[in-house]
């Protein structure tokens, strides 16, 4: 009989032991799927406040995280930066009412400017060789530089027909990288640079004077979804173009300033 209790004790103990545990282990599941609820809804709380802000907008304040950067480039190819007074000068452009985006392409080789989500024109580019890619992501322009002055370590090239960076030069979010003439004019539609975006003189001057520094730059490495679409759209027409030139003239005219460029890459 008194074996029988015995054993009847520790089994209520066991009993009692397994309550215990499945309590504990109820209430820890129960904190876990409260603290997961409510990370939910931080999450769509921020992602709610995040989408209900313009683009552009986020765009600007990660050049301003960003700084002015100096370009920089070497012999003749493309990775050309700015210096630090001209980055300081060229973040004055005045803004216009529109907003535009280039779209750039690299296994195309080629540019799109858009405006209000229209293609306003396309342009061949030459982009970085296999040793020297040019980058692929979301970029702001931040300066700008009107027949630049090339210098690199004690040499110094003036505007003209041997300057590696040709007559104009918009520089990128990322620091040394940005879109610019050249005075290799066939090197444009190939992979030339080192990493930086060349143009034709003709082109680079036109797309200089449709463009200012907060203007967004988007490239792509691969051909996706949206770059098929983009450079599946009817551009507009030549007048609507030209016209957008003449307006744009008066605000270009007063970004372009500096003109020095101190490059170690290009």
């Amino acid at each position: 009989m008194r074996r029988l209790v015995a054993i009847s004790n520790k089994t209520l103990r066991l009993i009692m032991a397994l309550v215990a545990l499945t309590i504990a282990l109820t209430s820890i599941h129960l904190a876990a799927t409260a603290r997961n609820a409510s990370l939910r809804r931080e999450q769509e709380r921020l992602e709610t406040a995040i989408s209900s802000q313009p683009s552009a907008s986020a765009f600007s304040q990660r050049a301003s995280l960003a700084g002015m950067s100096q370009p920089q480039a070497q012999n003749q190819a493309s990775v050309e930066p700015l210096s630090a007074n001209l980055a300081s000068s060229q973040n004055t452009a005045t803004p216009s009412a529109h907003k535009r985006q280039i779209i750039i392409s690299i296994a195309d080789r080629k540019l799109a400017l858009m405006e209000d989500g229209q293609l306003l024109k396309t342009y061949p580019i030459a982009v970085g060789t296999r040793g020297t890619p040019s980058p692929d992501g979301d970029f702001v322009i931040v300066n700008r530089a009107k027949d630049p002055t090339y210098r690199h370590g004690d040499a110094e090239i003036g505007p003209g027909k041997d300057n590696p960076l040709g007559s104009r030069w918009m520089g990128l979010s990322l620091q040394g990288y940005g879109i610019h003439g050249t005075n290799v004019q066939s090197s444009v539609g190939k992979t030339a640079s080192h990493g930086c975006f060349r143009m034709r003189k003709q082109d680079v001057e036109e797309l200089y004077t449709l463009v200012q520094v907060g203007d967004t730059v988007t490239v792509r490495r691969e051909r996706d979804e949206m770059i098929a679409r983009v450079f599946a759209m009817p551009a507009a027409p030549a007048t609507a173009v030209a016209a957008q030139i003449q307006n744009n003239g008066e605000v270009q005219v007063a970004t372009a300033a500096v003109t020095a460029v101190e490059t170690t890459q290009q």
